[in-house]
């Protein structure tokens, strides 16, 4: 982590800077306090200022309302149709992010914030950040600065950890951690629940590419799969995945690896399950990773390596939804071109809607396009080869 100085009190300030985005460390920090008004507040963080929150936590939070509400237009897309209308959506995002970003939270030496009325955030702190010795810099006083919406959203993913996500194809509940992407739409989740096996493979050797939090692993465990090799690049949903396995009783049946996509050792497997991100797109964060592709590298390379790992009869499942297509980002038509040129046919695709709470706010940019949204398994196995003919 990097350090950053201010003088509050006539005194030269250091503490450690912590952005789980990436963000840089503001070069000039301003300590801010109940008296600051949202316009200055505003004025302030629009010429780059980090503002060093003092008062009451809560009245920092209706800081930051009242700062998004500046904020709070829709996106112009120009001339441009939808998909300029989503990028437009995106820019406006990723500058409410940077502006909201500047307000800032002092964390001390034990994850806690001396500020009245401060929630207690040491547990939520520790599950995303490590424990506190870990965090201390040598040259620092302990403490670090983290953005508020950054600390709201520790807390909020740690409830979610804490209290779980019901998992109706599963009977039970999941467990997301911070920085792994929750499986709250569970529309495609219930499409690999109901799916068939590979015809004649009744307990399936099967890959899950991209764990995650391991739900599809343990919903294809559950569903009789013979052995399930679960991979993820994200070090932190390896872990999460494998507590998740533990909690469920599927460590025996279940082996989740840290891998970019496709596990060592076993070459081949019955059944392939991969669940890309959905959008193509620079992601803005880590979490966001789970959403946006840069050039749909991930999908790509599942299509064009999965003949290489299935067994003779294996199919791979694909799972992905059209919101895309309806923003003007990817074809039918590019989707379908991939899947023939990776030398893959399409032996079913099953669709669904998606039940989430956007689908139903016209206020949303994208609503249009999100009411046309389907999310699809797509059921794919190599092109049969002709046989070879023999001359007489």
């Amino acid at each position: 982590m990097s350090t950053v100085s201010w003088t509050e009190n006539g005194t030269r300030h250091t503490a450690c800077w912590r952005s789980e985005n990436g963000t840089p460390a503001p070069a000039r920090i301003v300590v801010i306090d109940d008296r600051t008004s949202a316009n200055v507040a505003f004025r302030l963080a629009q010429s780059g200022s980090g503002l060093l929150w003092r008062g009451d936590f809560h009245n920092a939070r209706q800081l930051l309302r009242a700062m998004d509400r500046r904020l709070q237009r829709r996106p112009d897309p120009g001339h441009g149709g939808i998909d300029a209308l989503f990028r437009a959506h995106r820019e406006a995002r990723a500058q409410r992010a940077a502006l909201l970003g500047k307000v800032l939270i002092a964390l001390e030496r034990d994850h806690s914030i001396r500020l009245r009325r401060a929630p207690d955030g040491r547990a939520a702190c520790e599950h995303a950040y490590g424990k506190p010795a870990d965090d201390a810099g040598e040259d620092s006083s302990g403490v670090t600065l983290v953005s508020l919406p950054e600390l709201l959203g520790v807390i909020s993913a740690y409830e979610w950890h804490r209290k779980g996500i019901d998992i109706p194809a599963l009977g039970a509940r999941l467990h997301p951690a911070y920085g792994v992407f929750a499986p709250t739409r569970n529309e495609y989740i219930d499409l690999v629940a109901h799916a068939p096996f590979p015809a004649g493979v009744a307990h399936p050797v099967v890959f899950d590419i991209g764990t995650g939090t391991g739900v599809l692993a343990a919903v294809l465990a559950r569903r009789g799969a013979g052995e399930v090799l679960a991979t993820d690049i994200n070090p932190r949903a390896v872990r999460c995945a494998r507590e998740n396995m533990r909690r469920l009783g599927l460590l025996g049946r279940v082996r989740v690896a840290e891998a970019d996509m496709w596990p060592g050792g076993r070459q081949r497997a019955d059944l392939i399950v991969c669940n890309p991100p959905w959008l193509p797109g620079c992601p803005s964060s880590a979490l966001e990773l789970g959403i946006y592709d840069p050039a749909s590298d991930v999908l790509n390379r599942f299509l064009g390596d999965l003949t290489a790992h299935l067994t003779p009869h294996g199919e791979g499942w694909l799972i992905l939804s059209d919101l895309a297509e309806h923003l003007g980002l990817r074809t039918r038509d590019q989707l379908l071109a991939r899947i023939f040129d990776a030398g893959l046919e399409i032996i079913a695709r099953y669709e669904t809607a998606p039940h989430h709470s956007r689908v139903a706010d016209p206020t949303d940019p994208l609503h249009a396009a999100r009411t046309r949204e389907r999310t699809a398994l797509w059921r794919l196995a190599p092109t049969p080869q002709p046989p070879f003919l023999s001359r007489r």
